[in-house]
């Protein structure tokens, strides 16, 4: 599903029109990325949480050349859902 296809189903579900849905969808995810870039975390019960986590520096390797390559360290943002979204993907 991408995000028009998830704009028409919560324009369906809501008894919205798809150009305010579209709207709405546009804002949660606006909403979301402001807050994990300012360092915050977004929780919502029963669907999940969306985390900040700090990727600390390392050293890889480049495959073709075998060199080693420093790997910066910085923050990527994490997805782990919660405990009735998983329940109900395995039903």
């Amino acid at each position: 599903m991408n995000k028009n296809e998830l704009a028409a189903a919560v324009a369906d579900k809501a008894g919205l029109a798809k150009g305010d849905a579209a709207s709405a969808v546009d804002a949660v995810f606006a909403t979301i990325t402001e807050t994990l870039s300012s360092g915050g975390d977004v929780r919502v019960l029963g669907f999940g949480n969306f985390v900040v986590q700090q990727r600390a520096a390392t050293t890889g390797r480049n495959p073709m050349t075998g060199a080693a390559v420093d790997i910066p360290a910085k923050r990527v943002p994490k997805f782990s859902a919660g405990k009735a979204l998983k329940e109900a993907v395995n039903s």
